[in-house]
């Protein structure tokens, strides 16, 4: 592709939340990102705040214009089954994931979070 018109690199998904306390207990202790910042306009405005884990960075929105909850994404995931056994350990009361074989031969790991957001994960036969 001709590097004059533009060359991707990343691509940072826009999750709505509604609840900053659900979002970090699903995000941060349940899925084991990180946060690397919040941002609010003013005391009592809506969160706006990243979390990441490894190459994956998300963005977490509580203002109303940013996105609309529901959304689902996919995430690549190495040694998916080491990750799916590690989710069930953690004995989270609103996810118990199971590991599913798809058609097209990878394996994948659907949790919900707490606003509707599906996360996808999947990797390939160890």
């Amino acid at each position: 592709m001709d590097s004059l018109n533009g060359k991707f690199t990343s691509v940072t998904p826009i999750l709505r939340i509604f609840e900053d306390n659900k979002a970090k207990e699903f995000y941060l202790s349940f899925l084991e990102f990180q946060l690397d910042w919040e941002h609010r306009f003013e005391e009592g405005a809506p969160l706006y705040m990243q979390v990441s884990r490894d190459q994956t960075v998300l963005h977490l929105s509580e203002h109303h214009g940013d996105c609309c909850p529901g959304s689902a994404i996919r995430i690549q995931t190495e040694n998916i089954a080491a990750f799916h056994e590690r989710l069930l350990s953690k004995n989270y009361a609103y996810a118990k994931p199971g590991l599913e074989t798809t058609p097209w031969g990878t394996l994948e790991v659907s949790v919900t979070d707490p606003f509707g957001n599906r996360l996808i994960f999947y990797g390939h036969p160890e």
